[in-house]
């Protein structure tokens, strides 16, 4: 058996990261982010992706305000302790999807493409990786999904007609270190 190598190692110490210092993270930064993203294995070579960069903390906040009832609704139904607390965040007028972070990249789909979820999935994890790797924090915020039933916004965001949100994921430096979740071994059938 060999020693894990660096990527096992980021892999395994990704973190999604919800406290972000006031740290700004530079254009370059998040063009090798983008670029780490782009080179995810895609289904037949469409690369049907496209990424809207956001600093603008009016615009994150105002997706925020738009997204946080249309959750609120789905999770009222839910039983779980985790979602009994995320609920109660939702419901404070102070809480910010984003956890104010200082870069949201929203990952959009070409919707012609077949395999346009699985595709901006492995980019935006790429993405994620490579944030770690460079020492940042960064979380897909799933949430803001619901931003695609507003067409104002999308307008806004300059989404193309053909394009749908995937992947909305916060950047930035992480003001703590997330400790490791646990983990159940894989569930492995061998035939």
């Amino acid at each position: 058996m060999t020693e894990e190598g660096p990527i096992i190692s980021n892999i395994k110490t990704r973190r999604s990261v919800r406290s972000y210092t006031d740290r700004p993270v530079s254009d370059k930064i998040i063009e090798n982010i983008i670029d780490a993203g782009i080179h995810a294995p895609t289904g037949l070579g469409l690369q049907p992706w496209k990424f809207v960069v956001i600093r603008d903390k009016s615009i994150m906040k105002q997706i925020s305000t738009y997204c946080k009832p249309r959750l609120l609704e789905q999770l009222e139904e839910a039983d779980i302790d985790t979602a009994r607390e995320f609920k109660k965040m939702l419901k404070s007028e102070g809480f910010d999807i984003f956890y104010n972070a200082p870069v949201l990249v929203i990952v959009l789909g070409d919707t012609k493409a077949p395999t346009v979820e699985s595709d901006c999935a492995m980019c935006a994890q790429n993405m994620m990786l490579a944030a770690h790797s460079m020492g940042l924090g960064s979380c897909w915020i799933g949430t803001a999904c619901f931003v695609q039933d507003n067409p104002e916004m999308l307008q806004k965001l300059m989404v193309p007609e053909n394009y749908k949100v995937v992947a909305p994921i916060i950047f930035g430096y992480g003001d703590a270190i997330v400790a490791a979740p646990p983990r159940n071994g894989p569930d492995i059938s061998w035939v």
